[in-house]
């Protein structure tokens, strides 16, 4: 069977294979040969193919499982039998939240006494809602271990997922982030089928690679010497991207404070001038409004002075009817688990209010629908742009 797959993709090869053709051949030989279970058709998903959990169980038998103390394990359907043995063997379980819309990471956390039953609910796509907490980007996570899904994946740790990318810019965000290291292991797992031959050719800079294969009759060490990713590739990220993904703001803005080169796709990056010392890369393609105030390069800046009613911005959000006893720090915290951290935060704790500053209209608009429904201690914030706030 593996055979028959891989014949057909040689041909292919032949005619000149793309990442796309690879995944609609395997989409199809499992649909054809009844490999997959529920969610079906398995075409633009990573599958979810009969004897999963048995694959899952091999990783028991891997060392780096073992050892470790906190990993990172996909979503996906397939990897419920790892989410679940990371949980029964009292391991930290962090799974990406769906999207990335809400920020990085759910840590998911039984109740106390938690029975087999309940632990299986928690490492499915109900657990992941129903006992998890968020992991803000201050958190110091160091993530041991990382397990994702693939459509196809060869024996020397060539991976290709379903088109997405997200399995690549997580990982791209965990080095960002200091949560990996290019010696922390990363492990698939796949039916048989999936295990084809890839050309390197079209592996790109941005491609997670994988250390192990597991499959329901194989464990497969790749030995992969291509380099894993060193961090976030901002030329590969578009705009759009960025206003449905706000902890990508958030890491954008640190790493253009650490003086790296954050240049968008599309956006066009003069060349320092000779002699000139270029600590922040010049982005000759942000609209004015884009701009980040030279003042507030991060929510860690100090609390400024309130805004004039004149002041307000469309890039500024008004959060209201914070509790009495609320301090900056409980609300920096809740921005940051929720991956809406600010340029600036203007704090008017006397007013039970204070103003989120970000960087364009856009990106204001996507805090706001990010934090409704946001609350400190028992009491709902009131969420709104600051104009319309104004306004009212």
């Amino acid at each position: 069977m593996v055979h028959q797959v891989r014949q057909g993709l040689l041909t292919a090869e032949l005619q000149g294979v793309s990442k796309q053709d690879i995944r609609e051949h395997i989409w199809d030989y499992m649909e054809s040969q009844n490999l997959a279970d529920f969610p079906r058709p398995v075409h633009h998903r990573i599958p979810n193919f009969k004897g999963s959990y048995l694959a899952c169980q091999n990783i028991k038998d891997l060392d780096v499982f073992a050892r470790t103390q906190e990993v990172k394990v996909d979503p996906d359907k397939p990897l419920e039998g790892v989410r679940l043995l990371a949980l029964q063997n009292k391991k930290t379980l962090l799974v990406p939240t769906p999207r990335l819309r809400t920020g990085l990471f759910n840590k998911i956390t039984p109740p106390p006494g938690a029975t087999k039953d309940v632990l299986r609910k928690c490492a499915t796509s109900q657990g992941v809602r129903n006992y998890s907490v968020p992991v803000g980007l201050d958190s110091r996570v160091l993530v041991d271990l990382v397990v994702v899904g693939s459509v196809a994946v060869s024996e020397k740790g060539w991976r290709i997922g379903k088109g997405e990318g997200y399995a690549d810019l997580e990982y791209a965000m965990m080095v960002s982030m200091g949560a990996v290291s290019k010696e922390t292991p990363v492990v698939t797992i796949v039916h048989d089928c999936q295990v084809v031959d890839i050309p390197e050719e079209l592996l790109e800079e941005h491609d997670i690679t994988v250390d192990y294969i597991l499959t329901p009759t194989r464990v497969i060490a790749t030995g992969c010497e291509r380099p894993k990713p060193m961090g976030i590739t901002w030329s590969k990220i578009s705009r759009e991207m960025m206003e449905k993904i706000p902890i990508l703001r958030s890491l954008r803005a640190q790493e253009q404070q650490a003086g790296k080169d954050v240049t968008l796709q599309g956006e066009h990056r003069h060349p320092p001038e000779p002699g000139r010392q270029q600590t922040v890369p010049p982005s000759a393609g942000r609209r004015p409004q884009d701009t980040p105030r030279p003042e507030a390069n991060s929510m860690e800046a100090a609390c400024g002075s309130p805004p004039g009613e004149g002041a307000l911005l469309a890039a500024d959000v008004y959060v209201g009817n914070l509790p009495r006893d609320a301090r900056v720090s409980d609300l920096k915290r809740a921005l940051r688990e929720l991956g809406s951290v600010p340029l600036q935060l203007t704090w008017e704790g006397r007013r039970h209010r204070a103003f989120l500053h970000y960087q364009d209209s856009a990106a204001a608009q996507q805090a706001v629908s990010c934090l409704q429904g946001l609350r400190l201690g028992t009491d709902t914030l009131r969420v709104a742009l600051a104009r319309q706030q104004r306004d009212k």
